[in-house]
């Protein structure tokens, strides 16, 4: 990258790994807390009953993230107070419109698990960075909790590509 390329970074910029490790949390977290506002209204837009049992199920998981993240953030004597997230914003957003160009049915619940997914793979790669930087800062106990998160994404995900897979993706197919 040329010099004149660069971009010039905020007064408040990290200047080292472990406060983009915190930055990075507390992305993670004002995530993890919009999302257990936008997740049951996904829940209450679904058709297929497995997959709003699914994603209500996943509420419950959510909130045991958030209070695994207090629970890192109290070993890092650092604030919870969240970092606004664009991204799980846009992501929200996305999944919103999917809710408003749908009708209810197989098509939306398709529109829903695709939104859902995303949002999953999102997680997914915030997690598993986050896992390396406290791997790299010694924070082995804190890389175990956010280890345990990550499989939690990674089931969820894997759920959803289920239920894609084994019936709502066809029904939705049928609806053309």
């Amino acid at each position: 990258m040329k010099t004149s390329e660069m971009k010039k970074a905020k007064p408040s910029a990290a200047e080292g790994l472990k406060e983009l490790f915190v930055d990075e949390l507390k992305d993670i977290v004002f995530a993890e807390r919009a999302l257990l506002k936008a997740l049951p209204k996904m829940a209450k837009n679904a058709s297929e009953p497995k997959l709003a049992q699914a994603l209500q199920e996943h509420i419950t998981v959510t909130e045991g993230q958030v209070t695994r993240l207090e629970k890192i953030f109290e070993m890092l004597g650092e604030s919870s107070r969240g970092i606004k997230c664009d991204a799980m914003e846009g992501l929200i957003k996305e999944g919103e419109s999917i809710l408003e160009e749908t009708e209810a049915g197989p098509v939306r619940d398709a529109g829903i698990i695709s939104a859902c997914q995303k949002v999953e793979h999102y997680e997914i790669a915030s997690y598993g960075t986050l896992v390396a930087f406290a791997k790299t800062l010694g924070e082995e106990e804190i890389a175990s909790l956010l280890e345990e998160t990550l499989q939690e994404e990674k089931d969820a995900d894997q759920l959803l590509t289920e239920s894609a897979y084994n019936s709502i993706n066809f029904e939705a197919k049928e609806e053309d």
